[in-house]
């Protein structure tokens, strides 16, 4: 009996340790006073009552806010916050539900700066220079220091403090985590029992640890669901925090999202691939990461210290080295995958551009009946990403083979030789050897050796369990390498959209190490932009297009532009295509550095400041409404106290009074851009500006569509409501609405630009020398046309070879020659 009683198995420490603490608590509470029992039933009672109100009035404000959310929903969903923030009631199920968003604080992207622009010198991403401008190219994506920074840098936006949504999933998802890895043990120690008992022939206890294994088998499954839904909830965390800061930081009145593609071009013309499906394939690896590393590494911990009692150092040690040995053989046979899905993931964006660059320009590829040239341009991109992609599938097919033998086959035959060590090698076997040699005495009774036996039954599967597991865990942390390399791709790829962002935004572009900065590049920008100047006003600003960093730009003049323009001083600025006409709307805009001199404009965009209209007006995503009042909103509308009459009356003023009606009135909701020609939009973009009326407004070629009569009564309509035009067009029919001309790529001025007022002694002069060449050329039209008669008689005679008389012309030629006479005569 002695020796059977060595082979219980010990109690639960977690049951040992709860009926610990719960006979302390029976101590403690026979031994607190009766008053102090009674004040804390008091105290109870009260917080059952204070808690209810608390709920009844939380229930009576979540109602309220309830029935307001409905309201808001119907006319617009967003309420803005003296802080910048936004209060958005979206539907949700039967009602509303109420989400806050607030914006990313400057002070937040002046402390990231540092991380993004002046990454550490050990890190690999910088050159030396007090600000880096981008991982250099040499930089390849990997499990290296670079990695480890650009993660922690991202993640300081995921996480951004302890007290975040994202910290109490990351804390519930490894409570998770833990939790399974104790179900895993109770699992292991149950299979051996159940095991046992079936070869004992105990009956009654085989069917308990069915009942048993069904219990906890429901409750592991529960656990493993929590784990997932943690991990998508953890994903799409992430993935919001990252997308608002992005989108901070890319839509501001910096026009982030302008320069980026026109002015940097660090991320070339792809950002949607990166803010899209780059962005989402880091979250997810990412969130999944901390899962398929944070379980095996604490079931590693935990299984490893159970096999070290049952097993001995003997197998602590060869597991150790078996780890350190296949970390070792994988790593150095690894393909760098981080870098092959880096350079798939640009290829996938530049693939994904073609097709959205088509969809764009689908009507002008019909005109032009190009489908057969886009065809091919698409199929060679295509091939490109097909080749990569099956490279990197061939490669995956070795590792992957290497991979699997290893983690599997061979994990296994060690776990095999580790699990006999305390049968066959006793003294170095642990607990479980000791055991075998306390019952190795041959002189047991035969009942003692059946218990030995069943003993070693139990012992051998938990320990097969536990190996197994523990093999699993290691086959998923190896399996983890080729999911970091991955990772790694995918945080050189967003961690490359945030620098750049964070390059264009704070204006950070510097020369390479030991050379100056380039005429006219973005490092070279010496300008000054004024805002709150009531007029425009250029002075000594040069005229240059600019180029891709770190190239220099080209200048369009040959000496800098100076001009001012009061409220009430109209201005045309002309001259031939491609000379620099928009050029000077995009210097005024910001779109464009000011290379050296003074940019002066008013202060704010819209009303009562400047507004600007392209060519092309931008029509969005809503409804008819909104295409007037872009880029207010209806809410907007609603505040400055503007109805839908006032807004049909301005599309009366330019000529689209018909549009409410034919369309379905102001909520109807079509793609604009189709549905509207092309005069359409263009007085659409003059309508905006009636809707706004700013002090200023630059129309680039915004009437070229439109016919002479209502172009005359767009630019009557805004002189009325008191707004200064500044236009940009090749129409000389225009002067008489200006005030000011401004010509620009003149050959015969040395600055080759001119400007002064509209209606001088030099225009004057000017017109008449043009008249007098006009009438010059009308007083040699009698020459000229009977010149033309005499070529035409000649033409219809008819000469025979070898005769003297000439043959009547045919009498087409006669028709045709009374018809030219006609036509000349008309």
């Amino acid at each position: 009996m002695a020796a059977q009683s060595t082979l219980q198995h010990a109690p639960d420490p977690l049951v040992i340790l709860y009926r610990y603490y719960i006979q302390l608590f029976k101590a403690r509470l026979k031994q607190t006073p009766r008053s102090l029992r009674l004040l804390a039933s008091l105290s109870l009672v009260f917080s059952i009552i204070a808690s209810g109100e608390g709920g009844r009035r939380w229930w009576k404000r979540h109602k309220e806010e309830k029935e307001r959310g409905k309201t808001l929903v119907r006319r617009n969903s967003g309420l803005r916050g003296k802080d910048g923030s936004r209060t958005i009631y979206v539907p949700y199920r039967s009602s509303t539900s109420k989400v806050t968003i607030h914006p990313t604080k400057p002070t937040t992207f002046d402390a990231h700066r540092r991380l993004f622009l002046s990454p550490p010198r050990a890190a690999g991403l910088s050159d030396g220079q007090s600000i880096s401008s981008l991982p250099p190219p040499q930089t390849r994506p990997g499990l290296n220091l670079a990695f480890l920074h650009q993660f922690l840098s991202l993640l300081s936006i995921m996480v951004p403090r302890w007290g975040s949504k994202e910290t109490g999933l990351l804390v519930s998802h490894s409570l998770f985590l833990m939790l399974r890895t104790y179900l895993s043990l109770v699992v292991a120690r149950l299979d051996g029992e159940i095991v046992r008992d079936l070869v004992a022939g105990n009956g009654r206890a085989f069917l308990w640890g069915i009942v048993k294994w069904c219990g906890l088998g429901g409750f592991a499954s529960y656990t493993n669901a929590m784990i997932k839904f943690l991990q998508s909830k953890l994903s799409i965390s992430f993935r919001t925090r990252l997308t608002r800061y992005i989108h901070d930081l890319y839509l501001n009145d910096n026009f982030n999202y302008y320069k980026l593609s026109n002015l940097d071009g660090g991320v070339g013309q792809g950002a949607d691939q990166f803010i899209t499906q780059d962005l989402t394939l880091f979250c997810d690896s990412a969130a999944s990461l901390y899962s398929s590393l944070g379980k095996p590494f604490v079931d590693i911990c935990v299984f490893n210290w159970q096999l070290y009692r049952s097993l001995g150092p003997l197998a602590l040690t060869g597991l150790l080295g078996n780890y350190f040995l296949t970390a070792t053989l994988l790593r150095r046979l690894s393909p760098p995958f981080g870098k092959l899905k880096a350079v798939e993931g640009r290829r996938e964006g530049e693939f994904r551009g073609m097709h959205s660059r088509l969809i764009a320009n689908a009507e002008e590829v019909a005109f032009y009946g190009g489908a057969d040239m886009e065809r091919a341009f698409l199929e060679a991109g295509f091939k490109n990403l097909k080749g990569w992609m099956e490279g990197i599938y061939s490669l995956k097919i070795r590792y992957n083979m290497l991979e699997d033998f290893i983690l599997k086959y061979s994990w296994s035959a060690f776990g095999y030789l580790i699990t006999s060590l305390p049968i066959f090698l006793p003294a170095w076997g642990g607990l479980g050897g000791a055991l075998e040699m306390t019952n190795s005495d041959p002189t047991l009774a035969s009942s003692s050796r059946s218990a030995r036996e069943h003993s070693r039954m139990k012992a051998f599967i938990t320990n097969k369990r536990l190996m197994l597991s523990l093999a699993d865990a290691g086959g998923r942390m190896m399996y983890s390498l080729k999911d970091l390399s991955e990772l790694a791709g995918y945080t050189s790829r967003v961690y490359t959209l945030v620098s750049t962002l964070h390059r264009v935004h704070s204006a950070a572009y510097f020369p390479p190490r030991g050379t100056s900065a380039s005429l006219y590049s973005l490092s070279d920008v010496l300008g000054t932009v004024h805002k709150g100047f009531d007029g425009l006003r250029l002075e000594e600003v040069p005229l240059v297009a600019p180029a891709l960093f770190p190239q220099a730009g080209t200048e369009l003049l040959p000496s800098p532009l100076t001009m001012t323009v009061h409220p009430g001083s109209h201005l045309l600025i002309t001259g031939a295509n491609g000379v620099g006409k928009s050029a000077i709307a995009r210097i005024v805009a910001g779109l464009w550095p000011a290379y050296r001199g003074l940019v002066s404009r008013p202060r704010r965009p819209g009303t009562d400041g400047i507004m600007f209209v392209p060519q092309r007006p931008y029509l969005s995503i809503g409804t008819l409404r909104d295409q007037v009042i872009y880029p207010h909103t209806e809410l907007d509308m609603r505040e400055c106290g503007v109805s839908d009459g006032a807004l049909r009356r301005v599309l009366d003023e330019v000529r689209l009074g018909y549009l409410p009606d034919r369309e379905g009135g102001w909520d109807a909701r079509k793609e604009w851009k189709d549905v509207l020609s092309g005069g359409e939009k263009q007085r659409m973009g003059l309508a905006r500006v009636l809707y706004h009326e700013p002090r200023f407004v630059v129309l680039d070629e915004a009437t070229s569509a439109v016919s002479s009569d209502v172009e005359g009564l767009l630019y009557e309509r805004c002189k009325e409501r008191g707004v200064t035009v500044v236009t940009a067009s090749t129409r000389a029919s225009l002067k008489k609405y200006h005030t000011f001309c401004l010509e620009i790529g003149l050959d015969d001025s040395e600055e080759g630009w001119r400007f002064e007022r509209i209606g001088t002694e030099r225009e004057k002069l000017g017109v008449e020398r043009e008249v007098t060449e006009l009438r010059a050329k009308l007083d040699k039209v009698e020459g000229w046309r009977k010149r033309r008669e005499d070529i035409e008689t000649e033409l219809g005679r008819v000469l025979v070879k070898g005769a003297e008389e000439e043959l009547e012309p045919p009498d087409y030629l006669g028709d045709e020659g009374s018809s030219l006479e006609v036509e000349a005569a008309e």
